[in-house]
Parts: structure tokens; sequence; C-alpha cells
């Protein structure tokens, strides 16, 4: 288990009697928060950059362009390359590199890591995070859902969880302050969206396998896509808390657009019509799919007069999957394109995402947009202000800082450094994948590679692809990133994997 560092905030037993800054429950607003699952920065007909891409105009995203349109548009919002440690980020406010969730859980105690020679990994939180101290392999937290729940939120959870490892406390996510829990469990894809299927259950109701999708029985054989489900699950949540006098937060975590790419029938034909393959086209289908669940709720928010009062984020996870022609057409690493790579990877195909959010009488209409960088452990402490929540004592350092000043249309001139470290093995190959820490600080990133010690440096806005390492021309730079880094990592209590002959731990970035 991680230890909790000295400077920890400690959680009071005051923390019941939340401060909330004076205001009654009814007058806090709504907030729907909608995590969509490996989408790409370029799955969108939404574009994230200064050009309309090819990737722009292949997709057909316009309930993404409703939102945009009446928001604000994130051109460098960042995750982690891998769910796990996204959503434990963003559910504790810590840094992965703190929490120490650097790869995906699953089965309680055991790791996913893959092998490489002459690397040991390190013992990484596979139990996820748990808000329940002194269990093993985990980071203990207070999640921001929990107070949200106490400033008096009606807090409904529907989609994917994945915040910890199947028997763990932090599996559910009741455990973590949500009243409703629609098919949140610890495995973090699926085995099918298909009802035919049964979302991955035998005929007799046993799963056969760990990641069928639960509680969604009655729409088993009916020919709902599991997106559809979710989405009328989500939407008669929302109706049966209507009248309560209580604000909502809903947590709209969709398992779309993780593999399996099922084809969703609604749209798979409109997109062979457009001259796609049949792998492209099911994964647009299951993208239109996502963007139609954004839209229905953005419906009932204008049935019941609602929309006035309710906060609408959009994010991923991560980037989107790049490694694998199973699933996607085209050459390896360029199906996040300008970005390089993908899902797994510290370059910008893998951790750099889609951001939006829409917050009535703050955000501006025309798609305004921001080029300030924001991290996904940034949202914690966003929405416990938009819900003008106080942070209290909690067992974890909040890592994340709250960007609201951004959305009110001042911009920040700090340049914070962000950090990623990801000192495992994940399973695919590609640019950025493995064995690696990152730093991002203005406009240059450094990646610096554990097992070969290689650091490669990138300036950002002016080679978007990555594709000019100057770390040989940027000596000076390359130091001072690497002593950031280096400080920051040992600070925060991050692990790093070891030499396999001689049992010694490699060389941090700044002692390379």
């Amino acid at each position: 288990m991680c230890p909790i560092p000295k400077t920890s905030r400690l959680l009071t037993a005051g923390m019941a009697a939340l401060s909330t800054i004076g205001l009654s429950a009814a007058q806090r607003p709504n907030i729907i928060l909608f995590l969509v699952d490996d989408m790409g920065w370029q799955d969108t007909s939404v574009p994230f950059w200064t050009d309309t891409t090819a990737y722009n105009r292949m997709f057909h995203t316009p309930n993404m362009e409703r939102l945009a349109a009446e928001g604000m548009l994130f051109t460098q919002a960042y995750a982690c390359p891998i769910s796990s440690p996204s959503r434990c980020s963003l559910l504790t406010g810590a840094n992965a590199a703190r929490h120490r969730v650097t790869n995906w859980t699953l089965k309680q105690g055991e790791s996913t890591d893959g092998t490489h020679a002459g690397i040991t990994l390190p013992q990484w939180n596979v139990n996820g995070i748990c808000q329940t101290p002194g269990i093993e392999r985990t980071f203990h937290a207070t999640g921001f859902v929990q107070l949200l729940h106490q400033a008096g939120y009606h807090t409904i959870h529907c989609g994917k969880a994945h915040f910890g490892a199947f028997g763990t406390p932090g599996e559910d996510p009741h455990h973590w302050g949500f009243d409703v829990n629609i098919a949140g469990h610890a495995a973090g894809g699926l085995a099918t969206y298909l009802s035919e299927k049964n979302y991955g259950h035998n005929a007799d109701g046993t799963p056969y396998a760990l990641n069928a999708i639960p509680g969604l029985e009655k729409y088993w054989g009916t020919g709902t896509f599991a997106t559809e489900a979710l989405t009328l699950e989500a939407l008669a949540a929302l109706d049966r808390q209507r009248n309560s006098g209580r604000p909502f937060f809903l947590y709209m975590a969709h398992y779309a657009v993780h593999v399996p790419i099922d084809r969703d029938p609604r749209f798979f034909d409109k997109y062979l019509a457009q001259g796609l393959d049949p792998r492209e086209a099911a994964y647009a289908s299951l993208v239109e799919g996502m963007d139609k669940s954004l839209g229905d709720l953005l419906d009932w928010l204008d049935r019941n007069h609602q929309t006035d009062n309710t906060i609408v984020l959009f994010m991923s996870d991560n980037g989107g999957l790049a490694t694998e022609n199973e699933w996607r057409s085209g050459p390896l690493f360029t199906q996040n394109a300008p970005l390089s790579c993908g899902k797994g990877s510290l370059r910008e195909g893998g951790i750099r995402v889609p951001l939006i959010v829409r917050w009535p009488g703050v955000t501006q209409p025309a798609s305004r947009q921001t080029s300030d960088y924001v991290m996904i452990e940034d949202l914690y402490p966003t929405l416990l202000d938009m819900a003008q929540v106080r942070l209290p004592r909690t067992p974890q350092p909040i890592d994340g800082s709250t960007f609201t000043s951004l959305l009110r249309g001042r911009p920040t001139k700090e340049h914070r450094p962000l950090v990623w470290n990801f000192p495992n093995v994940w399973g695919d190959l590609g640019p950025g994948i493995d064995l690696c820490c990152a730093i991002r600080q203005g406009d240059w990133k450094l990646i610096y590679h554990y097992d070969t010690g290689q650091k490669e440096l990138f300036n950002i806005p002016a080679d978007i692809s990555e594709s000019h390492d100057l770390s040989a021309s940027e000596p000076a730079l390359v130091r001072r990133l690497s002593r950031t880094l280096g400080r920051y990592l040992r600070k925060v209590g991050a692990q790093r994997p070891s030499f396999s002959a001689t049992g010694q731990p490699c060389p941090w970035p700044d002692e390379k």
C-alpha cells in the first residue's frame, strides 16, 4: 500500500458537516460529467485544433458541436495514457505518480503488466483506490462524489467505473458516494455491446466473461445496443430524482468507444455508404452512438427546464486506440493524426483528449476556446468549485488545480508542470509506450525512458506530431525539465522499474 505522505490533509470527523459556502442544496447547480472511454482527440466533427482534419470530416457528432457552440472548448486537455490511472486521478484529485494506480486494474492482488527482458516492474497499486484505509496495494482517498453527496447532491453513476479490483471496497461506486449505480463494477472493458449476446451473459444469467456488463438484464435480447441501454437507464434515474428538491450529479461514464468495436446498427450503414471500410464504419458508429447519448441528455435538460441550471462537462479518459489493426484500419499509430501514437503512449495521441465545458451564465456562446492546458485530476477541485463546496481535509493531497477561472475567461499566466508516470508494460508496442515518464511545462514536453535512459524533447505548439526530437540541440532545457520531473516524482513517492540483472532501480530522469 502506498504510504500517506506527511503533508497529507487528514480527514476529520466533522466532514459530515461539510461547509458549502452558505448555499442550500436547492441553490446549487446540477452537474453532468460525460466521460467517454478510449475516445481520441480527433474522433469527432468538432475540431480541437486550428485546422479541420480528415478525421473531423469522417465523424458525425452534432451534439458535441451543439455543446461546443454553447460552452468552452479546451484544445490542450490531458489525461493518463490508460483508463484506470485516469479514473483514479479524476475521483481522488491525485496525480497517478502519487496514487500509484499506474496500469489498468482487474483482479485482486494481480498485476496486468506484461513482461520486459531485463526489467523488473514496480509493485504498483494493482487493487486501485479505496475509501477505506488499510487495504493492501490501494491508495486511500476521499472522492469528490462523497463531498458532493454530503453537500446535498443526489449522485448517479452510470456505465464504467474501474476504480478498484474485484473483491475490494473500491470497486463499488456506492462506496464512493453514489446514491445510484447503473452497471458500474471492477472491469474496465465490456464483453460486447450486443443485447443479442446478453452483454456478456449466458442464457441462464451467468456471465461468460469478467467484463460482462451487470444490471442491464431487462434489455437482453431486445436489440438495444449497450450505449442506448445505459442512456435509457440514466434518463430513468434523472426522471426519478426530478422532484426531489436536490441538485443532481450524473457521472455518465460510457463503455463506448472501448473495444470490441461492435457495429452500432443505428449508424453503421451510413458510414459504409460514405465509403469507409467495415472497421472504420463500425468505429464511427460507436462514436455517433455515444454522441446521440449526449444529445438525449441535453434534450432531457431542455424538456425539464434544467438547462440553465446544469453544468455539462464532456471528456475522454485517454487517447484513442492506435496500436491494433484488428479494430482500426490504416497504418498503426496514425489513428489520432496529427497526434503521434495513441492509447498507452505518453506521446500526445495517448494523453491529449477532448474536453468541452458548458456552464450557463459563465461560459459564453460561439465556441470560446482556450489553449491553456489542464489535467484530469484538475476536475476534482473544479467540480467542487462549481458546486461551491469547500474542500475539507482529505487523506490524500490534491494535486489538481481548479480551472474555473479559465471558464470565466481569465487565462492563467503560470506554466505549471504536468507529470505522467508509467513505469509499467501495457502490452501493445509503439512510440512512447511502456516504461516512461514525462513532463509538460509551457510549450515543452520531455519524455524519459526508464529502461534505456533515452530522453526526447518536443516543442508541442510548433510540433504537434512530435516529429522533431530537440533534445540534442537543447541540453540546458533537457537538464531543467529532467530536474523538475525527477524532483516531483521523488516528492510524491512515485515508483520506477529496476534492472533485473543487478536489482538496482532505473535512474530517475535527473540522474541520467
